[in-house]
């Protein structure tokens, strides 16, 4: 398993439009990712969970992704976070 912290940075913090592109971008990879907050975690793939957690401007995320290639993967997520969160 690999993980990495990321603090959101867009102001409205992740709603519809990011998660939905995160849910895309995690399609992509048969890897495992799942997304911890303070309050939960939710999977990568699953746009309603994603929502749930309430991901505010400021709030830390933590991104773990285990598979076969959870390097490489992960650093594409950590590309896809600093590009649009």
């Amino acid at each position: 398993m690999v993980a990495f912290n990321y603090t959101i940075t867009d102001e409205v913090g992740i709603h519809a439009r990011p998660a939905g592109m995160l849910v895309q971008e995690a399609k992509k990879h048969p890897e495992t990712i799942t997304l911890k907050t303070a309050k939960g975690s939710a999977d990568a793939r699953k746009l309603l969970a994603i929502m749930a957690l309430g991901v505010k401007q400021g709030d830390e995320v933590t991104v773990e992704v285990s598979g076969e290639n959870e390097e490489e993967t992960a650093k594409i997520l950590q590309e896809f976070f600093s590009a649009n969160l």
